[in-house]
């Protein structure tokens, strides 16, 4: 999601010697390589699709795995935040590894945070987003704008591990954003509340059950091509990419009204999504956006790849945008 500073820091902080012993006691082989196979990057599985530790699918009715459920101050630490959560896990780093620089420009990386508690660090790993850079210090619970370009690096031989939750937010979560302090802006008095762990308590979690449309509704489609126009740098492409964008939309409007989701609608749902990418490809290679991707990249992932998704299954929510290309204004070169 896109933030109007690259991170927050929310107003809460836990005991991560805590939290380190309740992973520690999972034990190594909870561990998998991630998914991706990223160089010294792992990840065990808190929630996921029907609650499987070997999934790391990021669509379906989410559940805590049986991994969670063994860490009841982790499950504390997740109902303080007041959020519904998606797929979430322990993200692991092993020493003198890093996340490579990338951008999240997938639908599944629209609307949701990524919340970040630091178990087990040390300061010199150091969390870059856009042109600010953060030590994330034990205990600390952050979230960042994955719309920039970001990247971690572990310059240390001990591993990194944080918990790294994925949310769609709810109202206590955004009450926390609210009182969270960026850095280099202070609040006067600021000060992150303590939760301590309660002995014998383990909390119910919210988790999604609905989290990508089968058929995208004419709203939220509208909603996503204003965001990406909002996002686009000055082109003379643009204004025909939004000429062709304004026709799919009142056709994808006309079948929603004769349609919905009903599965007799698809085919024609398929042929108006094929025409517009056939249609808005010219114009669209030429125009960039401000964090440094191409306009057409993007509407890809957000929009044509994800409007009619009768499989029930999204695109790969892991998948890195590690190399933006700037498009040509004026060729799409």
């Amino acid at each position: 999601m896109k933030l109007q500073v690259p991170f927050i820091q929310l107003p809460v902080r836990f005991d991560a010697d805590v939290l380190a012993a309740e992973v520690a006691a999972l034990g190594e082989e909870a561990w998998r390589p991630h998914p991706q196979g990223y160089p010294g990057n792992s990840a065990l599985t808190l929630i996921t699709t029907g609650g499987d530790p070997d999934s790391d699918a990021t669509t379906g009715a989410m559940q805590p795995t049986d991994y969670l459920r063994r860490c009841p101050y982790l499950m504390q630490a997740m109902a303080s935040l007041g959020a519904v959560w998606g797929r979430s896990r322990l993200m692991r780093l092993s020493g003198h590894a890093e996340v490579t620089p990338h951008v999240d420009i997938n639908y599944y990386w629209r609307e949701r945070m990524r919340v970040h508690v630091p178990i087990v660090t040390q300061p010199t790993v150091r969390f870059a987003c856009g042109d600010a850079e953060v030590n994330m210090g034990a205990g600390e619970c952050w979230i960042f704008d994955t719309w920039r370009m970001h990247h971690v690096v572990n310059d240390a031989e001990r591993a990194r591990i944080h918990l790294v939750a994925d949310t769609v937010g709810g109202d206590g979560f955004w009450q926390l954003v609210g009182r969270g302090q960026a850095p280099g802006m202070p609040r006067p008095g600021w000060q992150p509340q303590f939760i301590a762990p309660q002995p014998g308590v383990t909390p119910d979690l919210a988790c999604e059950a609905v989290n990508v449309p089968t058929v995208m509704s004419p709203w939220e489609l509208r909603e996503h091509l204003a965001f990406l126009f909002e996002e686009a740098e000055p082109n003379p492409a643009l204004g025909a990419v939004q000429q062709i964008a304004g026709r799919f939309s009142r056709s994808w409007q006309a079948l929603w009204a004769r349609y919905g989701e009903d599965p007799r609608g698809w085919p024609e749902y398929r042929r108006a999504l094929d025409a517009f990418t056939q249609d808005v490809r010219p114009a669209a290679e030429a125009v960039q956006l401000r964090n440094n991707n191409g306009l057409l990249k993007v509407l890809n992932a957000i929009v044509i790849r994800s409007a009619l998704n009768t499989s029930g299954v999204a695109a790969d929510a892991e998948a890195r945008d590690s190399a933006p290309a700037r498009a040509s204004a004026t060729t799409g070169a």
